[in-house]
């Protein structure tokens, strides 16, 4: 079967279309605020090395706040007595504390040189691409312009984002619903090779009357001696790609034949017929995978976004975004 190894073209019309019809633009902030890159760019690096774990916090950050409602930082709005915020919902507690850190961070970097201009949706994005280019992956284009979310609703994190026992017909349905095909979810999946994952998030697949067969059983034993006290410590947690947990490159596909995918929604990609050539593809050309990952990226940060009064630009606390305020005190 021959695949494509970029996205197909009329998924890069439908890209542009997104382009001009959101306004977002390379050098959006040119004259408002023309440091950002090097603000943005700054944060990252200095933190990802006091925390190596930041890359794949920011990347599941980013794809949780895109999928639900565009990619509009509704996902960084604190809760209120009105209102249960996305951050808030059961499939969001586990959100690492390290991709809100790093926004947090470099809006505050930035606030300080042009205050009330540059939108957390923007940082968000631009460092998600500066962090998978940092630890190893592809560069891609990161348009700017998106303003900040007025809507954060709980039920629509629920709604929207796939959970790990999704079975693979339903996260199919639900890619395609927002315009992604086959090949960018098993794409976008490939950001596995980075993070963590917490132990209760795959604890039915090595514990119990029945281990998960699709799991190699040396790897399961590993895991149940690493996740040992998961139910009393629910912060034990184990890489994603065991091979190479900090570095961004195709040793997630590599892993999943030979019964190393961690989650069950990883070992599916392999063993569906739908999804497995893909998973081939990219295991063995690493090219294809990060130019097909870059694609469906960029692809994504275009989801959804808000422009002009359809949204607005965050800056200290307001709307509830409490987080900001607490974390510039100890800055």
């Amino acid at each position: 079967m021959a695949l494509p190894r970029r996205v197909a073209s009329l998924g890069l019309l439908l890209l542009l279309l997104c382009v001009a019809d959101a306004r977002l633009t390379l050098d959006y902030y040119k004259d408002t605020c023309p440091d950002v890159p090097k603000l943005v760019q700054d944060t990252v690096v200095n933190k990802q090395i006091a925390n190596p774990t930041t890359a794949g916090a920011a990347l599941r950050l980013f794809f949780h706040d895109c999928f639900v409602d565009g990619c509009d930082a509704s996902v960084l709005i604190s809760s209120n007595p009105r209102n249960k915020a996305e951050r808030d919902a059961d499939i969001n507690l586990s959100l690492p504390g390290d991709g809100f850190d790093v926004v947090i961070r470099a809006k505050a970097a930035i606030e300080l040189a042009c205050p009330g201009v540059v939108s957390c949706a923007d940082i968000l994005a631009l460092a998600t691409r500066d962090l998978v280019k940092m630890v190893g992956g592809p560069f891609y284009h990161v348009y700017l312009g998106r303003k900040d979310g007025l809507v954060s609703k709980a039920e629509h994190a629920e709604r929207d984002l796939p959970k790990v026992t999704t079975p693979l017909a339903e996260m199919i349905s639900m890619f395609t619903q927002k315009g992604f095909t086959v090949q960018e979810l098993v794409a976008l999946s490939g950001a596995h090779t980075v993070g963590f994952s917490h132990c209760k998030e795959f604890a039915d697949r090595i514990y119990g009357r029945r281990q998960d067969p699709a799991l190699n059983p040396r790897f399961a034993d590993a895991l149940r001696t690493a996740c040992a006290t998961y139910k009393t410590d629910p912060t034990m947690s184990v890489f994603n790609d065991v091979m190479s947990p900090g570095k961004f490159d195709n040793s997630y596909y590599q892993n999943l034949p030979r019964g190393l995918g961690l989650l069950a929604s990883d070992s599916v990609l392999y063993s569906d017929a739908r999804t497995k050539p893909y998973v081939e593809l990219f295991a063995a050309n690493q090219t294809a995978f990060f130019e097909a990952f870059g694609h469906a990226m960029e692809k994504l940060s275009f989801f959804g976004v808000k422009t002009g009064r359809r949204g607005e630009v965050l800056f200290g606390s307001v709307k509830g975004w409490e987080g900001l305020e607490l974390d510039l005190g100890h800055l």
